[in-house]
């Protein structure tokens, strides 16, 4: 039995090779390659697609999982070696319903629709990219097709990134969220808007990369194990657990899009770089769930580097790298600044009581795309509608209207949006119990201290990996099943004291 069990870790490791492979490929495409090796690189990526796909769905790998059957009922189920059964069992019963051409047909179109929309987004031209989404509806529809039983044709999609969720648990939770996100964002925007000037004027590219690299090493991110570099759209991936790679992109006159694009990709790094090395090259090399990893990201970003305590400590220190632009405004004015809320147009520059009624809006389209109850050809036409309906406000153009994202047009249409919005529920809830645990967190956070959480989360979450489910994850470390008050909580207390909300 242990002869099949190091075989089974053996043939894993070379698919994670291809996979990582595979990874590197598409990172240079997003980050270094000419605009000119697309269609190469179109190539080579369907090429080890296939190759990985082919290794990991063959009959062999198949009679070895079945092999070790009789080992997981003889196994404490919460071992790491029950889990690595368990995980790629269940992993390899999905993947054998997608034939391997039509995985390597699949990764040839979303490369050649992710350089369409490149060139879609640089004209403002939906139509350049149009035919091509079309094409990926097609695809997102077969491949849900190929998980029969669905009660929504989402769901087989959904379940690829967050297992267990369905739109049957996702609307209504949804519908929830936004009837107390609407009243709070009417009583903000009210107001009179924060005043942001702080953020706008010329802020060096250098200055602003240098400083966000010292902030994510200060959160914990190991520059000995991953790289940050610039993209279109800031991302992570992870060839390994000891090759970690962030982007990030930067405005020159805009201070706020560059670092946090950085803290918010630390905080997916953070998760990668912490789980068990002994996983690394298996299944169980992953977040438990895209919505768990997600809210990895926006903790970091939104709970702690939007927090007043974290700039008590590093505003000096970008004032001292900005002195010219900062020196006038004080602490409290920039505080205030970085949690502006406002009806905005772009999803990843909203503020984080308006964030989830963009990605919520997105559900819902992407839903209607599958449902056949909206074309694509029409989709500019609801996604500026849902804008003006939802947040009240028009995109004057494609660009940043529905091309902003590349999500649809780098991948399935459905399964990963609703991650964002859980993520961010999730993330309130960690939070708080990481508080309840250590109540000296914020004080630390304070005097630029970040082990204390990090160590929590590291022990809590980051270091299973798969081994176990997001909901055990989730029940383990808080005590309680994903539920949505300490988020609502969090959001009414942090903004009712800036905007005076009772």
């Amino acid at each position: 039995m242990d002869s099949k069990l190091q075989e089974l870790k053996d043939r894993l490791r070379e698919i994670s090779d291809l996979k990582a492979a595979l990874a590197v490929l598409s990172w240079d495409q997003m980050t270094l390659m000419p605009t000119g090796g697309s269609e190469a690189r179109s190539r080579q990526m369907a090429t080890l697609e296939l190759l990985s796909h082919e290794k990991f769905v063959s009959p062999e790998l198949g009679k070895l999982l079945d092999g070790l059957q009789s080992l997981l009922k003889q196994l404490p189920p919460d071992s790491p070696t029950a889990a690595l059964i368990r995980v790629t069992t269940r992993d390899y019963q999905k993947a054998i319903k997608i034939p391997p051409s039509f995985a390597a047909q699949f990764s040839a179109h979303t490369s050649k629709t992710y350089e369409a929309w490149l060139k879609a987004r640089q004209e403002q031209n939906f139509k350049i990219v149009g035919p091509l989404l079309e094409k990926t509806l097609e695809f997102s529809r077969k491949m849900a097709n190929f998980y029969p039983g669905y009660q929504h044709i989402a769901d087989p999609l959904i379940d690829q990134l967050d297992e267990g969720m369905t739109v049957r648990i996702i609307r209504p939770l949804f519908q929830r969220l936004r009837a107390e996100l609407a009243p709070l964002v009417q009583k903000i925007t009210s107001q009179p808007g924060s005043d942001d000037s702080c953020l706008r004027g010329h802020f060096s590219e250098a200055g602003q990369l240098e400083f966000g690299l010292k902030v994510a090493r200060h959160l914990g991110f190991d520059f000995q194990r991953g790289r940050q570099d610039k993209s279109p759209h800031p991302f992570t991936t992870s060839f390994a657990i000891n090759d970690v790679r962030i982007t990030t992109r930067v405005r020159e006159d805009f201070l706020a899009e560059a670092l946090f694009s950085t803290v918010h990709e630390t905080g997916h790094a953070l998760y990668e770089q912490g789980i068990n090395p002994d996983f690394d090259g298996t299944p169980l090399a992953d977040g438990a769930s895209m919505s768990v990893h997600e809210s990895q990201s926006r903790l970091w970003e939104n709970i702690v580097g939007r927090s007043r305590n974290f700039w008590i400590y590093f505003y000096p220190r970008l004032q001292a790298l900005f002195p010219q632009q900062l020196k006038r405004f004080p602490l409290e004015t920039f505080y205030r600044a970085i949690n502006k809320v406002g009806r905005s147009l772009i999803r990843t520059d909203a503020d984080e009581v308006t964030y989830n009624l963009h990605v919520m809006l997105r559900f819902d389209l992407e839903t209607e795309l599958l449902e056949g109850k909206l074309a694509v050809k029409d989709l500019p036409e609801a996604w500026n509608e849902r804008y003006r309906k939802d947040l009240g406000v028009v995109p004057p153009d494609e660009a940043v209207g529905v091309l902003q994202d590349m999500h649809w047009y780098s991948g399935t249409i459905g399964g990963y949006f609703q991650s964002y919005t859980l993520g961010n529920i999730l993330s309130a809830q960690f939070y708080e119990a990481a508080i309840k645990a250590l109540p000296q967190i914020p004080s630390e956070i304070e005097a630029g201290n970040f082990n204390s959480l990090h160590s929590w989360l590291k022990d809590n979450i980051y270091r299973y990996g798969r081994q176990y489910s997001a909901a055990e994850i989730i029940k383990t470390a808080t005590g309680r099943d994903l539920e949505i008050e300490p988020y609502i909580k969090y959001l009414k207390a942090k903004y009712g004291e800036i905007y005076r909300i009772k």
